[in-house]
């Protein structure tokens, strides 16, 4: 597995600045967000120039473009919002190429008109569901014409909130295109060790053989997002049902201060060299 970061952990709008922060951190690889070229995350363009700085920051550094962040409300209450969106994306499907990646991180969205990561009642809805296919079949299209893979992520303020909507998501869609970023961390809130490596296990043998990101974040013991490492998850486990199951992609840590980087990867390094 090689070990990767968000690369907007690090402060800066210049690619060079962020991949060479990632670089020192301990990292050969970063999740790319646009802001980190002074861009939306969702840009209404990427200008040919944009792009080459990207492919050729990482380059300089030896930083591999694990994925670009693509994240809209796929489900907004508001169709208009949900169109932009869509166009926003087929921006960054046209630029993937040229940034260096051919995966786009998704995510699935709620019914909050607000905040795409918040809960909302409406997200176990039939008609909630019947939205996200439509709108991922839209998606699927975009991905099909630029040659990318589309990343969607089990969360659980999300629509797509368990491994088992993730493996309905896929069977549904019936896409190659269609593939799975998994973060353990985004599967439960609280749960005694037996029952979050019964969880973790249980998701990854569903969706085995999608899975082409692994993130690496935590929960502490009230259920709050922590720093890798720093909470109950089991790390031991979790990387230990990855390779089992065949993966040997990325692990991308993320939620968590640029001074911290270093630190978790020298932790997740270790684990990952203790691998049988």
């Amino acid at each position: 597995m090689r070990l990767g970061i968000f690369a907007k952990t690090f402060p800066g709008n210049d690619p060079g600045t962020v991949m060479s922060a990632a670089r020192r951190a301990g990292y050969a690889a970063v999740q790319y967000n646009m802001a980190c070229s002074g861009l939306p995350s969702m840009p209404e363009a990427v200008a040919p120039e944009v792009a080459a700085a990207v492919a050729r920051a990482a380059r300089a550094n030896g930083i591999a473009i694990a994925a670009v962040s693509g994240t809209y409300n796929m489900i907004h209450p508001d169709p208009a919002v949900r169109a932009d969106g869509l166009r926003r994306l087929a921006v960054l499907a046209e630029a993937s190429s040229a940034l260096g990646t051919d995966l786009i991180t998704l995510c699935t969205g709620t019914r909050d008109p607000a905040d795409q990561w918040r809960a909302h009642p409406d997200n176990r809805t039939p008609e909630a569901w019947r939205d996200l296919l439509v709108e991922m079949e839209k998606a699927v299209l975009l991905a099909e014409r630029h040659d990318v893979r589309l990343g969607v992520e089990p969360e659980l303020a999300n629509v797509v909130d368990s491994a088992e909507k993730a493996r309905r998501l896929i069977d549904e869609i019936g896409s190659p295109r269609l593939v799975v970023v998994l973060d353990p961390a985004n599967l439960f809130e609280e749960a005694l060790l037996p029952r979050q490596r019964e969880i973790v296990s249980e998701a990854i043998g569903l969706l085995a053989g999608r899975i082409v990101m692994a993130h690496a974040k935590d929960r502490d013991a009230a259920g709050r997002f922590v720093t890798a490492g720093r909470g109950v998850l089991d790390y031991k486990h979790y990387l230990a049902r990855l390779k089992a199951a065949g993966f040997s992609g990325d692990l991308v840590t993320h939620g968590l201060a640029a001074s911290e980087a270093p630190a978790v990867a020298a932790f997740l390094s270790g684990l990952l060299a203790e691998l049988p």
